[in-house]
């Protein structure tokens, strides 16, 4: 019976470690929990969007405060998608995709970058440009695991 458990939470723990997620970091709330990353640009803070205007892209539901940042992502979603698909910058520079918080942000070169937590953005910042380049490199290797 003991080496049965111990397969079970073997198998269970690699199947776990194997699953991939997705590449637009999620919550049930929809991409970037809720909030409208055309707000970032436009307002310069991140505002909570509303569930009356959301528009599904790259498998996620992405929300908006109003119609006409809805209509301003239609055109150019790439422009306001988060970089790394909204993971954690400082993570992706490490070569791993990590959840992030809507308030943990940074605009660069008219790029966002999310972060883990503000003491996670405060530690990439010291080191902003190489982690960014690192994270680049990182990405089209960890963006489909």
């Amino acid at each position: 019976m003991g080496k049965l458990i111990l397969f079970v939470r073997s198998f269970l723990r690699n199947a776990f470690l194997k699953t991939t997620k997705p590449v637009v970091f999620s919550t049930k709330e929809g991409a970037l929990r809720g909030y409208d990353p055309v707000s970032y640009f436009r307002i310069g803070s991140p505002q909570k969007g509303d569930t009356n205007f959301v528009y599904h892209y790259q498998g996620s539901a992405w929300h908006f405060t109003s119609a006409e940042n809805l209509s301003v992502f239609k055109a150019d979603p790439e422009r306001f998608v988060p970089q790394f698909g909204g993971y954690c910058a400082f993570g992706m520079s490490r070569g791993y995709k990590a959840e992030t918080q809507p308030s943990a942000w940074t605009i660069v070169g008219d790029k966002l970058y999310l972060n883990y937590s503000f003491d996670v953005r405060t530690e990439w910042g010291k080191k902003q440009t190489e982690l960014i380049e690192k994270a680049n490199n990182n990405w089209p290797t960890v963006k489909t695991k």
